[in-house]
């Protein structure tokens, strides 16, 4: 199989927007298990979110561009944050590393502030937000210490927006 990647640009300037129309789109479309689906930001003179498509099919790039969407061929770069890639519908609730692993297109873990990668048996807490990122074309995801010994991603499902509180 050879994989076919596309990038849509619909400007887009918040993450969370880009997450809700990249799991749209993937459900829209109705792509295959297989399918990476990824956030990239772009900045510059007009700083923005684009998604990336990587599927085993030509036509996600067709039927994207008929619904209007900017699309062209290619990744905007290696270093895409993973949104839909095989797997990631499985990783809910608390799991160990094992787990979250054998279940997913992840191929390691890090944590912030520890030398090495945490035991096998080590427990994560997803809170159903498990969000990795391209590393040397590998999938990797970060994680971090948590209340109870346990770990939790690096990202939050809902970040408090900046200056929320003023």
């Amino acid at each position: 199989m050879t994989p076919h990647t596309c990038t849509v640009d619909a400007d887009v300037r918040e993450l969370r927007a880009a997450d809700h129309l990249l799991l749209a789109l993937a459900a829209e479309l109705a792509l295959s298990e297989g399918t990476f689906g990824c956030t990239h930001l772009v900045r510059g003179e007009r700083p923005r979110v684009v998604l990336s498509f990587t599927t085993a099919s030509e036509d996600t790039a067709r039927l994207l561009s008929a619904k209007g969407y900017e699309v062209t061929a290619g990744a905007p770069d290696e270093v895409g944050r993973a949104v839909v890639y095989p797997g990631s519908t499985e990783l809910t609730g608390t799991l160990t590393i094992a787990e979250l692993l054998a279940r997913s297109a992840i191929v390691r873990v890090v944590v912030l502030g520890a030398p090495g990668e945490p035991p096998p048996s080590q427990q994560v807490v997803t809170r159903d937000h498990v969000r990795p990122q391209w590393q040397d074309g590998e999938l990797v995801l970060t994680l971090q210490p948590a209340v109870g010994g346990v770990l939790v991603p690096f990202e939050v499902p809902d970040p408090t927006p900046c200056c929320a509180d003023h």
